[in-house]
């Protein structure tokens, strides 16, 4: 037998049946099929937001008003398998202020979402009560906490190629959407907005389904 020494490190595997698992962490692993299917949750979830945003505009009116709350509400159920993924890899660290962080991001994608469907379920003098309102602020709150996570995602690196990286993209839609409403008015921002939701959530959650390996690696010492 030709036995080699290399000091080349491992490559990050792709073909993992389960991550994040180690024994003494008292975590359960988590597959490679539930990685792929949160990928095509996000994905989906998303495409059907920017739909809605291309042909309603970003708020819409009367019906296509319902339309973009309930697609917003899909689009948040597939930023949920997201944050589910990140949550068992431990994406953004193993210390408890990184659990806490991911956490307290959960309650306030929940609010978020209950005020999607209840905006877009409810009569029209009722969706528009005080405290339906407060509850509406949860939507920037929470992708405010998100674009958060993206960050320390890429600082911690244990995620890894474009895994690690594009969450930055994909969080950067209000930077980018926002000012373009102010500055260009509805009917450009629409393009503008829907646009980004594909080529940044959406082409996450393709690279969450084709990459899942990627998501599985040696915690750095950053993390």
């Amino acid at each position: 037998m030709d036995a080699r020494i290399t000091d080349e490190p491992a490559k990050a595997r792709t073909d993992l049946q389960s991550m994040n698992g180690s024994p003494g962490t008292g975590r359960r692993p988590i597959g490679v099929a539930a990685v792929r299917l949160a990928g095509a949750g996000l994905t989906a979830g998303t495409l059907s937001w920017a739909a809605a945003i291309f042909v309603f505009g970003s708020t819409g009116v009367g019906v296509g008003e319902r339309v973009v709350d309930l697609t917003g509400l899909l689009f948040q159920l597939g930023v949920f398998c997201l944050l589910w993924v990140q949550m068992r890899t431990q994406a953004i660290g193993t210390s408890r202020a990184a659990a806490v962080a991911l956490r307290v991001e959960a309650v306030l994608l929940g609010m978020a979402s209950v005020w999607s469907f209840l905006h877009g379920v409810l009569p029209d003098d009722v969706k528009n009560a005080d405290w339906l309102a407060a509850l509406d602020l949860c939507w920037p709150l929470s992708m405010l906490g998100m674009a958060a996570i993206s960050v320390k995602l890429a600082v911690a690196g244990r995620w890894v190629g474009k895994l690690r990286w594009w969450p930055l993209v994909a969080e950067s839609w209000a930077v980018v959407t926002v000012p373009s409403y102010l500055v260009l008015g509805e009917d450009v921002s629409r393009w503008v907005g829907g646009g980004h939701l594909v080529v940044g959530y959406a082409a996450l959650g393709v690279l969450l389904a084709v990459r899942p390996g990627h998501v599985a690696f040696v915690p750095s010492e950053k993390a």
